[in-house]
């Protein structure tokens, strides 16, 4: 079975507040990209669970999330199967992407159909959610979700579905951790200028890239640039090759601009490419 497990960006990241469990609950609008890795499922005659992948900086025993994804469902549905897993990189790790997390989403998905389980979304949510807060987006299988609490729950957003924005993404060379930007927000308690989630999805609807890029938020971005300076040098790029709405993604690296039109988003690559110090991709909504 081969399975593309796509990227995400965060069109809106608002940090509410840490919680007992030293989580946070957040509120999101995540977006699905053409971004992709490719998974590959194949069986075993025992019931092990084995990782390969193409890539060198992600690691293949029990703590990579597609491991733990196969592992739970044996654990929970006391499953006597085994699987081989093929990991084929494209997202690149510790992006602000959720590469890991859609890998592990993408492998609950096609276990249940190889494994002939029958579980439906809510079911395959909820052990999604044990893996990793981003996870659960990628279960739905849809363009735009709301996240909310730890950003598991998930509500698609129906208005949006025939919504498409093309993006250039940038992607500094750095892997951010995730738990640390967090911690530094918690220290800093920034007050940011917030749009509102209604705005933005009111502007996506409209195609109205101006109050677009106006309505995009991230509370996490001046973090992540305070210790990382590379954000906004990537950003200020972006700018500067006329992609006005720019915003980074998640707690970082990327930064992505969204492009009024197919030329604009390919003079935008064509230029970014040329930078040894990026990862450069031009993408859309899937």
């Amino acid at each position: 079975m081969i399975l593309k497990s796509y990227a995400k960006l965060n069109l809106y990241l608002e940090v509410l507040g840490l919680r007992k469990d030293n989580y946070h609950n957040i509120r999101t609008v995540f977006e699905r990209i053409s971004l992709y890795d490719t998974i590959v499922l194949k069986p075993r005659r025992d019931k092990k669970i084995k990782i390969y992948s193409d890539s060198q900086t992600i690691p293949l025993d029990e703590s990579n999330l597609a491991f733990k994804s196969a592992s739970l469902l044996q654990r929970t549905y006391n499953i006597n199967k085994g699987v081989d897993i093929k990991i084929i990189k494209r997202i690149p790790v510790g992006s602000g992407m959720g590469g890991g997390s859609s890998n592990a989403a993408c492998v609950l998905l096609g276990l249940n159909k190889l494994w002939r389980m029958g579980l439906g979304k809510k079911a395959l949510a909820g052990l999604a959610a044990r893996i990793g807060s981003d996870s659960p987006f990628f279960i739905y299988e849809v363009p735009f979700a709301l996240g909310e609490s730890r950003g598991e729950r998930i509500k698609p957003l129906k208005s949006l579905f025939k919504a498409k924005l093309r993006h250039v993404l940038a992607v500094p060379k750095l892997a951010v951790s995730t738990p640390l930007i967090y911690k530094k927000w918690d220290k800093s308690r920034l007050t940011l200028p917030k749009s509102s989630v209604k705005m933005l999805l009111s502007a996506i609807r409209k195609n109205d890239l101006s109050s677009t890029g106006e309505a995009l938020f991230n509370d996490l971005q001046p973090v992540t640039a305070k210790i990382y300076p590379e954000v906004l040098v990537t950003r200020r790029k972006l700018l500067s090759l006329g992609l006005s709405a720019t915003l980074m993604s998640g707690s970082g690296p990327t930064v992505f601009g969204i492009a009024s039109s197919k030329k604009m988003a390919q003079f935008a690559y064509r230029n970014l490419k040329k930078s040894k110090e990026l990862k450069v991709f031009a993408v859309e909504t899937v």
